[in-house]
């Protein structure tokens, strides 16, 4: 058969603007996918708008990178200037700061199963979101479909209470104001700190009892996902959810995986952005963040999307809950479309056990911040995690404000272009060889391309001038 060129625009049920371009093929006697661009169609120039403030606003300003993940953002920001300003936040600062960013974790992996991924597997009402929508292989009987869509309703108010837990303490979400330098603006009390747990305890018991059994019934109906969706096998962990005062031990230990091998060490070194295919002139190619720079080029040979292509020692890298999960040892089934959703599952457990934990180590009126000072002139650098995966801020500070910010967020490394060594980005690479049985209904593409959880805000944003 001929090359059928296939172009989803937008790619719908993420959040920002994604274009997937692909080609079809027969290819040893399957319709398969042969060739593909992910597009990012936005610029993004929030590095931009931070340069000659205040340091202090870049927590405020960051989080407004995203509406999904903005807690991340503020999180990894006020690291960054923890660092630079040499202050050691106190212990129940810390874990507030642990709980806000986890109850966002906890909402956005619901949110991802149940009303961005689960409509690719089963069919819904006849009314939006789920109309207008693709042809697909119906393999959920009726019984098991009433299942999904009466956890599908609960999942919303579960999303809810999630969203009430982060803004006990953060004041608001999303985009809370209370992560600050040197710590937390909200002082625990006994009230706010049984209310968490109890809307903590109802997270926990939907996760148990619908969550965790809804991903293994799927992914028992679809088990061929298991071998679709792997890409290059590789998976990076900044590390997240400190477990000490100083940072040392986490959660979620740093950590990168080679070819679906053993977990190796981290170094934020070795970490540069191509941007040979992206919009960005050339002349910060392959440096370092720390380094690097935001300078859009459009239209620009070659370059066929707004995000840059982050790599490791010159490597692409996936990331996200599956990356976490496997450098914690704590899932190793596999690399592919249903080990994403299935790992994010079990991860989701295990965050909110222990976020129970981390509720019982502080008590009403604990001290939640250290004095921060400008300190004039600093480089520094906040690394944590974002839902869906390793999220970086790199700060250079002169004269009291910032004269330089790089942001490489984890849909930048999942869903990057090819490199100028001619690398597919991750997702590029997970969505070759995928089956297609129709090429007007490409769903089995967007089950790859949804398992990855894409967050375009975080990546691409445009100001445009009138």
């Amino acid at each position: 058969m001929p090359v059928i060129a296939i172009a989803v625009d937008p790619v719908t049920r993420i959040e920002g603007h994604l274009k997937a371009e692909i080609e079809v093929d027969t290819i040893g006697g399957v319709q398969q996918v042969s060739h593909v661009r992910m597009v990012g169609t936005l610029f993004r120039g929030f590095e931009k708008l931070l340069e000659g403030r205040d340091p202090r606003d870049a927590p405020i300003l960051t989080s407004r990178i995203c509406g999904v993940c903005p807690t991340s953002h503020a999180e990894v920001a006020v690291l960054a200037l923890d660092q630079a300003g040499g202050v050691e936040v106190p212990a129940a600062g810390r874990i507030l700061r642990n709980l806000v960013h986890g109850a966002c974790f906890l909402e956005s992996h619901i949110l991802h199963f149940y009303l961005l991924s689960l409509p690719d597997y089963i069919k819904g009402p006849a009314m939006p979101p789920w109309t207008p929508g693709f042809e697909m292989d119906r393999r959920v009987d009726q019984a098991t479909t009433d299942v999904f869509m009466a956890h599908y309703l609960q999942a919303i108010n579960v999303r809810r209470k999630c969203h009430e837990m982060g803004a006990l303490f953060g004041g608001k979400l999303p985009h809370t104001p209370a992560y600050i330098a040197g710590g937390f603006t909200a002082v625990p009390s006994s009230a706010n700190l049984a209310t968490f747990a109890a809307h903590l305890d109802d997270v926990i018991a939907f996760i148990e009892t619908c969550y965790l059994p809804d991903a293994e019934r799927l992914a028992s109906l679809y088990s061929d996902y298991f071998r679709i969706g792997r890409g290059h096998g590789n998976l990076l962990c900044y590390g997240a959810f400190e477990l000490n005062d100083s940072g040392s031990s986490k959660l979620f230990p740093a950590g990168r995986v080679l070819n679906g091998g053993g977990v190796q060490a981290m170094d934020a070194a070795a970490i540069t952005e191509d941007a040979t295919h992206s919009w960005y002139t050339d002349a910060s190619n392959n440096q370092h963040p720390s380094v690097g720079d935001t300078v859009p080029q459009y239209p620009k040979d070659g370059g066929y999307s707004w995000l840059k292509a982050p790599r490791y020692g010159g490597v692409p890298y996936e990331c996200g809950p599956l990356a976490r999960m496997w450098s914690k040892g704590e899932y190793t089934n596999g690399i592919s479309a249903m080990d994403r959703i299935r790992a994010r599952a079990y991860e989701a457990r295990l965050l909110a056990a222990e976020m129970k934990n981390w509720l019982g180590e502080i008590g009403n009126g604990d001290t939640v911040y250290a004095p921060w000072t400008n300190p004039g002139t600093a480089t520094a650098a906040g690394l944590s995690e974002a839902p869906r995966g390793a999220l970086g801020h790199w700060i250079g500070i002169e004269a009291g404000k910032i004269s330089h910010y790089q942001v490489i967020t984890p849909t930048c490394w999942t869903i990057s272009p090819r490199d100028g060594a001619g690398q597919l980005g991750p997702l590029e690479q997970a969505l070759m060889g995928t089956p297609i049985a129709n090429v007007h209904h490409p769903v089995e593409a967007l089950r790859v391309i949804h398992s990855v959880d894409p967050c375009l805000d975080c990546a691409t944003h445009v100001v445009k001038a009138k």
